[in-house]
């Protein structure tokens, strides 16, 4: 009898231990798509340029859009945008260049972005970014990289300043199995 007790309670914590990693490798998957769903943490999707030249502007309205750019850890990189700010009128198209210098050996680095306040990233427009990919860094070199977007009109009134932070992060190369 007392086997089987153990028994029993073996197999419950061997399904709350298979349960517990479950839930670890679906938590990925799942807060993106929250974060998709509900347009929060910065995730945006790209748009087609051709569907926001329809968009008509506010000219009856600015919204100053700031940026802000760090590098994660210790990475020899500067990374920074051309302009710390810009006042859009919603529905126009812009384009602001952000500039990264790679100080160290050859990487990749990948720029994850976050918008303030959380309520206007859906309003959001991106149809051109250096964040929707990888971006190689040459050793000593340095590149241009454009950000081409829109604030969509139906901004809440109230919401007069976006910030658009990026922060740049080192990809891990994995090395080739052959």
């Amino acid at each position: 009898m007392k086997n089987a007790g153990r028994y029993r309670h073996a197999m419950r914590l061997g399904v709350v231990v298979v349960a517990m990693f479950g839930f670890g490798y679906a938590l990925v998957p799942l807060y993106n798509a929250l974060c998709d769903a509900l347009g929060i943490n910065g995730r945006t999707a790209l748009v087609a340029a051709e569907a926001l030249e329809a968009v008509k502007p506010d000219l009856s309205r600015t919204v100053k859009v700031e940026f802000v750019t760090t590098v994660n850890g210790s990475a020899p990189w500067d990374f920074s945008s051309e302009q710390p700010s810009i006042e859009v009128h919603p529905g126009e198209l812009h384009t602001v260049m952000f500039n990264v210098t790679n100080h160290g050996d050859a990487a990749v680095g990948q720029a994850v972005p976050n918008i303030a306040p959380w309520n206007a990233a859906r309003h959001l427009r991106k149809t051109e970014c250096f964040c929707f990919n990888n971006q190689p860094l040459p050793s000593g070199e340095a590149q241009q990289m454009p950000m081409r977007f829109m604030i969509d009109p139906a901004l809440p009134a109230d919401i007069n300043t976006v910030t658009l932070s990026y922060t740049f992060f080192d990809v891990p190369q994995v090395a080739a199995v052959h």
